[in-house]
């Protein structure tokens, strides 16, 4: 499996290389956002690790121009910025997940290994409504198609699957943040906000409605 890391600090980088070398991944390593673009233009990779702020170009920049490009591959954004809106803002660029700075190498190893995971078998599309989840391509589709990143796909299927009731934030982190004791609940409201966006701009008639104290379900859009 071959992992390409974006890191313009170059320790850091050597560490998290040999860590990553030593459990078996082959890595290539980039040093600024324009050399990792380039790095994804010219070759293939089953996970991307990017930190946001570099020389030349920042991660977000690059990442969206990946997305632009095609590249559906899974994206790990590494950030020293905690505040709610630039996790939102590595979601809507297209992140698959996100880890801030300082991290544990643990911590970054399961969740490399969780964006790496790949099923077995095929599934088929879910729906709701207009709605239609792709399990092959990661994208919602209603009166237009957008794509999902990996988290958003996961919870954008537990929400489908379970949409007759409501889910409490505890249930959804033991659901599709199982593999991370150590993700902040908060996480949850990250990528709720970012599904709304989505499945407004796809023209959805099913939107994301939240209870106090209860939790959130798929409603039907009056009108």
């Amino acid at each position: 499996m071959k992992i390409l890391l974006v890191e313009d600090e170059k320790e850091l980088s050597a560490a998290v290389q040999k860590v990553l070398v030593l459990s078996g991944y082959e890595v290539d390593c980039a040093y600024d956002g324009q050399a990792g673009l380039t790095a994804t233009r010219q070759g293939e990779y089953d996970c991307v690790v990017m930190d946001i702020m570099m020389p030349k170009m920042d991660g977000l920049t690059a990442l969206k121009l990946m997305r632009q490009d095609g590249l559906n591959t899974p994206v790990l954004l590494l950030t020293a910025k905690a505040e709610l809106d630039d996790k939102v803002a590595g979601l809507d660029a297209g992140a698959d997940d996100y880890l801030p700075k300082p991290f544990a190498l643990k911590e970054l190893m399961a969740r490399i290994r969780a964006l790496t995971r790949r099923q077995a078998v095929v599934v088929s599309p879910y729906t709701l409504g207009n709605i239609t989840l792709h399990p092959d391509t990661y994208e919602l589709s209603a009166q237009s198609t957008v794509r999902l990143t990996n988290k958003e796909f996961k919870l954008m299927e537990y929400l489908i699957r379970n949409h007759t009731m409501y889910l409490s934030t505890e249930r959804i982190m033991e659901s599709v943040w199982d593999y991370d004791a150590e993700a902040e609940i908060n996480v949850v409201w990250v990528f709720i906000s970012s599904l709304r966006k989505k499945l407004d701009a796809v023209g959805a008639d099913y939107q994301i409605k939240a209870a106090r104290n209860v939790g959130y379900r798929l409603e039907k859009r009056n009108g």
